[in-house]
Formats: C-alpha cells, structure tokens, sequence
C-alpha cells in the first residue's frame, strides 16, 4: 500500500497498522483545534476590545489595579501576582503588558525607572518599580454598577467582560497585536483631539483625526486612509543645521529610538551613503543628537541624506483590526470614534438611571423616615408583642400619610424603619429633615433633565475631561506634506569612476586607467562610443561597453538641460549630419544607436553642455574634385534641440578631415522658471507653489529671516528653508533693500537702506544687541511706511505719519547702523503701497536669440524623416 500525502478512508480505518505504528485520522482534529487556537488568539490575546480598548491582559491589569487601589503606589511584582489570578498566563507577559501601558503615561500613575522610549533603555524590574492608577483612569475607565462580570479562566473569581471606558481609549493609547491569520496597528492620536472630534460627532458636524505619536517628529498624514488597510504615514525626525558643520536631531520618528537611530547613521556612513565626521547623543529628558559633518558638506544635502539613507525617515502602515461581539472587524478610525462616542453616551445614560433609581430610593426612605418619626409612629409598636403585629402596626399608621410617595411601601421598607435607633429619634430634626428631602429633590429633577438632555450632557463631559486632564496634553507631531527625496540627488560620491577608452570598459576598479568623476554606487553612467552608440548602466567594479568611448558621466534622470552637440558621419562615404538633443529618460543596458544605422557611420565631433551651450566649430574638408571651400564655421545655436533618434540636418556631403571647436558658447535654453512651494518649503520646477522668476545660470536667490539676516544663494533645489524664513525673491544687484528694526540698546527704531556686498555670505542687519528686533523690510524701490503712534495717557492721540524711506535716508554699507525713525514710541509700523518706479530695461550686447529647448523625441521609424536641411 502507499501513502500519496493523505490517508485514504477506502483503504485504511482509524486503528489499521502500518509499518508496526497506529494510523489515526487528525483531519478532525486539526480543524477544531486550529480553528480553537487561532479564536484564542484573535480574541484573548492579540486584538483589543471596540468596548473599551483593553486587551485582555490589559484589561485584567486595571482590574487588580483597581482592587488594591488604596491610593498609594503598589510594588509592580505584587501587582503582577494579584493579576495572575485572572491571567492564563505567567508573570513576564504580565509585566511587559504593565510596563507598555505605563508608558503610554495616561493610565498609570509610574514610580522609578519605568524604561525610556526616547533611548530604548528598558524598565528596571517589577520588584523596584511602582504604580497606582491615574487620576483619569479612576474617573473614565471604572464603573462597577454597570460592569457586566464573569467567572475568571479558573472559576475561582469575578472579572469583568469589558471594563465601562468612557473615552476613546484605543485611539489614544494604540494598539498593535498579531494573532493568527490577521493583525491589527491601530496608531495613537491626540488626547484633546480626541476629545474635540468626540464633540464635534455628537454635535453632528464632520471631523477628521491623525495621529500624534510621543516621540514627536514630523508626519504626513497624506496617504494615512482613516487608519485603514493600504494606509501609509511617513514619518520623519526633526533635524536642524545648527552651523555649517553641526546638525541637531530633536526629535525621533515613532518606532525608532536613539540608538536604533544612530546605528543606521553609523551604516550609511560606513557604506559611504553620507560623511559624518561623529555623533554625540546627549538625549536625557528630550531627544538631543549631535551629528557633526566635515567641511565643505553641505547641510541642507546631508539632512535630505539623513532622510533617504538612515531610519530619520520610516513609513508606518496602519490596520484597524478591532474586536466587536467577539469578532474582528476592520474599521476606519473615525468610526471607531463614533462607536466609542456613542458608547460613552450609553453609558453615561446607563449611570444616571442607576444614580435616578438610588436619589428616588433615597428621597422615598427620608420620606418615610420623616413620617414615622414626626407622627411617633413608633410608639404604636410598644404594646405589640409579635413581629407580624409590628410590621402591621406600622403599616396601619404609615396609611395616612403615604399618599404622596412615588411608589408603595412595603415590607422591607418597614422593617428599615424598625432598624432606626433611639438616639436617632431623640436627635431628629424636622428642618434638616425637610431640607435634606428638598435637596434630594432637586438631584432628582437635575438627573431628570440630564437624561432628557442626554447629547447635552456628554458634550459637557468631554469638555470637562479636557479641562481637567488636557494640560500638557498638546499634539507633539507635526503635520506637514513632505517632498520626495532622489536618492541619487543627495547621496555622497564615495567612490572614483575610471574608464578604459580604447578597450571600452567602464567600472570603479580600473584604477590604472583614466579616472572619469567621483560617483556612489547607486549611480547611472551615460556612455557614447564613436561609432554613435549610447548606454546608460549601473556603476559596477567593472563593465563592458563598447571600443572606443569618447564621453562618460554620471546620468541624470528627467535631466532637460544638458544638451548634447555632435556631428556624425552617415555611413561610409555618407554625408556629415550634425544634431542637438536631450536624454532625459532610457531602458537600461540597452545600447541605441544615434546615427541612421549604417555600417561605418562615426562621430566626428561631441560636446556635452550641462545647461545648453552651444559653441562654434570649424569644419575643414579634404581636397576633393573641384571643390573651393574647404573650411568654414558652424554655429550650434542655429540648430534646433531635438529627440535623440532624429537624424539631424546635413553639413556637407564631402568628406570631413577635421572639426575644429573655435569658439565656447552661450547657453541656448530658456531662463529657467522656479517656483516656491510653501507647503514643503522648497524650491521646485514642476509649477508648485509661488513663481519666483526666469533664471539663468548667473542669477541668485534673496532670502531673509524674521532674526534679521540676509543673504543670497544659488537656486539649488535641494535647499532647505528655516520656518522664520520672510523673504524670499529673486535677487537684483542694483535694487536696495531697506529695513526698519528696534535697537535695543538706545530703545529707538532704526531705519536703513543698503545693497547686498558680498554675495553669499549671511549679514547680520540688525545690530547685535539682545533686545534688537527686525519689525520690517521691504524690497520695494521706493518704499512708503505708516507709523502708528501709542496713545500717551492723558493725551490726544497723535495722528498717523507716512515716510517715504528712499526720501528719509539715503543708500548706505550693510553694516551701517542707520538713521533714527523717531524718537517717539511707536505702536507699529505698517507697510503701504510704494511709490511708481519704472527700471530701465537694458539689453545686453553679448546675448543670444534663445531657441526652443522642448525635446521633439523621434521614433525609430522616424529616422531618416528628419529635417535634412543643408547648412553649407
């Protein structure tokens, strides 16, 4: 008999032997089994509770929090044991589950070393640390009247099936488990946040909820899907330059720590990603690393570096998985939100009924008590000698008097009555009694109303829950739209590229041949051969090209301006074409071909210009037949930038000895439009934002910050703005800048008007004293201000008074302190709008017609269509 993977019912029974061993069916088994433990799982262990948030040792924590609440700190290991009682499991996931919980620092009110999430330390042991609940928790989680309980796993105890949590505890704490088949990560958001959109819900306007985590960072909640599946939120440190050799991270993405951190720094650097010179962390109560970088590393490419090479950048995916009656559900946050809203508010209902009842039952005691005591209702019981004839004495006497009461009195109530003593009846007081009815009646109608007013009543306790508890409680994360990174944008060249020209071999091992441009190991190289072939390929130790290479670099995807000249000869005995264009995107390791195909076809001349140049070359022809010019000039910018397959227009039909390059050029491409994206806060050429200006290679960016420094940059794409950042335009050497600031030393406001002296090198413009403040700059060239004067007590206001600053004071050094404005307080100085100017408009002599740089990309099949205009 054999054995194909399963057992046969037709061959085998549950007790036929096999090879001297029982062959026993486990089909069965391994369902009901599998399908018990997996249950088990999802519910008991992994995936929180809708009705209150609580796993369920989480939930079992509380409990015997609870129990042994005397409002004094209990040691951890005791309160580990007493959880044992209602906990299937040992002591270690006990006490991991109070140590996570306890750093949530919401519930549990801590004591000693609890661990540091900042760092990854972790806590000391149960036995050294304490905790007691939190003022919040004895207010939000625990109600016992309207707790539903059930026997715990060993029938000895009483726990609770879900603790009565009035708040919307999972979304503020989180929760992450991963059971069987499914997982649940649900991300923490912000208390009052919570609290807010709570409100709002009941009130029933729209709202929306992100995380906020306690490692602060940066997120962009962009992608974040209501916390459902498919989700995604980045999350990024807070790195600041401190100086140009110096970066401060302060604040760390969630479900990272310093250390975590620091090592993937210390990777990227080891692997040449990013130079760091050394890393001191000194984070103790808030987050403080230090990473110092050499010189000559530019801050703004080492952070965007941080954030594509090292975990100062992580991306979290979201799921929320949540249990409702016993079943995992996948649900959006904010209607787990509602649901818990809404569960408040029936609870809360659920409360004031019991707290109705009790008043009522109160009010209908005090009530009778009043009676038998005023009326001596007592005294009828002297002569009785049996209890039936007492309790009956009693009724008979209370008749009278009970028209009143809500409900009829019975026999239990009598005998209450029978238990007051003596010393009571003796001290009765029928006003205080009268007052104490009143008061309970007055409880009664206010319970009455908050029922009636039920939405009303809960808006007013999630107010109050965040007057009492949400001081401190601010969101840490900042919420902002990130920019994308290229990595090959920021990533260190830490590695030399060389090539082999004649042998046509590429690579970062060929150190005895020619060397080429530092490259990373991420990198494209771009390589074109004489034949007119082009390949872009990885960096490699070692690559095979092609013979005969005569340009190599390191490629630049999307790249529109690096434009490459060249002059090819078509084929044997073919005519000369010469061709401009772009490569701006390509399959890799494919070699094409940017001649018309031919066999023999070679390049007789090739430029790369990184931002369009276009130089002027001399062709010299060989003596042939009759021909009488043999040498003449040729202009690339009367040459069209085309698509790389075009064949370009024809030079000569006569054969080539010689291209000579006579002349460097001028770049032929338009000015290059920038555009400034508040939103990421930098600089962008999609058409993001604010537009700048048209810039060539030669312009330059003005940029000044609210501390009263001014400096010019290059539009580098990658630069990063500080927040205090008030001015930011495109610089005109000959237009002013004028500034008006409060010098704190003679407790006066300056005014000043000066030129930029040195470009790129950050002045101070303000003077140096602690007190002195910036209050305005404008770029205008005739700026006209308002100063607004304070009011003197006792004095009629004096009126308003325009300045014209290019009138007041005249063009002095950047260094200069200025004029005096007035020597009057002022109260502000507005800005209005400046007087007419018109710039002279001046051409320069030198400049070029500009011609069209859009990439007219040609098919293969168009090959051979192009313009074949002659240039001789």
């Amino acid at each position: 008999m054999e054995l194909n993977g399963e057992l046969n019912d037709e061959h085998l029974s549950e007790n036929e032997q096999y090879e001297g061993d029982s062959l026993t069916r486990v089909t069965g088994m391994y369902k009901d089994w599998f399908l018990d433990y997996a249950s088990y799982v999802i519910l008991e262990r992994a995936v929180p509770a809708i009705e209150d948030g609580f796993k369920p040792v989480q939930r079992r924590i509380m409990h015997s929090l609870k129990e042994l609440d005397d409002g004094r700190y209990n040691k951890v290991a005791n309160v580990v044991g007493h959880t044992m009682q209602y906990h299937p499991h040992g002591d270690a996931s006990i006490a991991d589950a109070m140590v996570q919980i306890g750093q949530k620092d919401l519930l549990i009110d801590t004591q000693g070393n609890w661990g540091n999430i900042l760092t990854g330390d972790s806590a000391a042991a149960s036995r050294y640390i304490e905790a007691r609940l939190s003022k919040f928790a004895l207010d939000v989680v625990f109600s016992p009247k309207i707790t539903e309980w059930q026997l715990s796993y060993d029938g000895r105890k009483r726990e609770p099936v879900n603790l009565p949590v009035k708040f919307p505890l999972v979304l503020a704490q989180g929760a992450e488990g991963i059971a069987v088949g499914l997982s649940t990560k649900i991300l923490p958001h912000n208390f009052n946040e919570l609290i807010d959109a709570s409100i709002k819900h009941l009130r029933g306007q729209r709202f929306k909820l992100f995380p906020d985590f306690p490692t602060a960072g940066i997120i962009d909640v962009t992608n974040y899907n209501d916390g459902l599946r498919g989700g995604k939120v980045r999350v990024r440190a807070r790195i600041e330059s401190i100086d140009k050799n110096t970066l401060v991270i302060r604040e760390i993405p969630f479900g990272s720590n310093t250390s975590s951190l620091i090592d993937s720094i210390l990777k990227a650097n080891d692997k040449g990603k990013i130079k760091v010179k050394k890393i001191e962390d000194n984070t103790a109560a808030e987050v403080e690393i230090l990473v110092h970088i050499p010189s000559g590393i530019s801050p703004d490419k080492t952070i965007d570096a941080l954030y594509a090479f090292t975990a100062c950048e992580s991306s979290i995916s979201p799921l929320s998985c949540i249990i409702e009656d016993n079943k995992p559900i996948f649900l959006g946050i904010s209607e787990v939100l509602k649901r818990s809203t809404d569960n408040t508010v029936e609870l809360l209902r659920q409360e004031l009924e019991i707290q109705l009842n009790e008043l009522e039952e109160q009010w209908h005691f005090s009530s009778l008590e009043r009676i038998f005591i005023e009326n001596r209702i007592y005294r009828d019981i002297e002569e009785e000698e049996t209890w039936e004839g007492v309790i009956a004495a009693i009724d008979k006497g209370l008749k009278p008097h009970v028209k009143h009461l809500k409900r009829a009195v019975t026999e239990e109530d009598i005998t209450r009555l029978t238990e007051i003593r003596i010393k009571r009846i003796s001290k009765f007081d029928l006003d205080k009694a009268k007052q104490h009815i009143e008061s309970l009646e007055e409880r009664i109608q206010e319970t009455k109303n908050h029922l009636e007013n039920l939405i009303d009543f809960a808006i007013d306790y999630f107010k109050n829950l965040k007057k009492k508890y949400g001081k401190g409680k601010e969101r840490k994360s900042e919420i902002r739209i990130f920019d994308d990174i290229e990595a090959t944008k920021v990533v260190i060249r830490n590695t030399k590229l060389y090539v082999n020209r004649e042998e046509g071999f590429i690579g970062t091992s060929l150190r005895r041949d020619e060397y080429v441009t530092d490259c990373s190991d991420i990198d494209d190289i771009i390589v074109f051969t004489k034949k007119g072939g082009m390949m872009v390929t990885k960096v490699d130790s070692k690559t095979f090209v092609d013979k005969n290479i005569i340009y190599v670099a390191v490629f630049k995807k999307k790249d529109k301006r690096t434009t490459f000249n060249m002059i090819y000869k078509d084929g044997r005995g073919g005519a000369s074409y010469i061709k401009r264009f772009n490569v701006t995107s390509i399959t890799r390791d494919k070699m094409y071909d940017l001649t018309s195909g031919k066999a023999s076809s070679d390049v007789l001349y090739f430029s790369a210009n990184p931002n369009g140049e276009a130089e002027v070359v001399t062709v010299h022809l060989r003596q042939s037949g009759s021909i009488k010019k043999l040498k003449w000039d040729l202009d690339f910018a009367d040459v069209l930038i085309k698509g790389r397959a075009s064949k370009g227009n024809i030079v000569t039909k006569y054969p080539v000895k010689r291209i000579e390059l006579k002349e460097k050029g001028l770049s032929t491409l338009k000015p290059r439009k920038i555009w400034f994206d508040e939103v990421v806060q930098r600089l962008n050429v999609d058409g993001r934002g604010e537009l700048l200006g048209e810039f060539r290679a030669e312009d330059m960016l003005l940029v000044a910050n609210q501390r009263g420094f001014v400096k010019t940059i290059a539009p580098d794409l990658n630069t990063r703005f500080d927040d205090d950042m008030i001015v930011l335009e495109k610089w005109n050497p000959k237009k002013p800048i004028s500034v008006i600031y409060y010098e704190g030393g003679k407790d006066r406001y300056y005014v000043k008007r000066f030129l930029i002296e040195n470009p790129n090198k950050e002045e101070l413009v303000i003077s140096e004293h602690p007190k002195s403040q910036l209050e305005l700059i404008s770029m205008d060239w005739r700026p006209m201000v308002e100063l607004e004067f304070t009011k003197l007590r006792g004095k009629e206001p004096r009126p308003n008074e325009n300045v014209d600053l290019e009138s007041f004071i005249a063009i002095k050094g950047i260094k200069a302190l200025g004029n005096q404005l007035t020597a009057l307080k002022l109260k502000n100085v507005n800005a209005l709008d400046p007087l007419p100017f018109e710039e002279a408009e001046t051409q320069e002599a030198e400049e070029i017609e500009v011609v069209d740089e859009e990439n007219v990309t040609s098919s293969d099949d168009d090959i051979g269509k192009a313009d074949q205009t002659s240039l001789f």
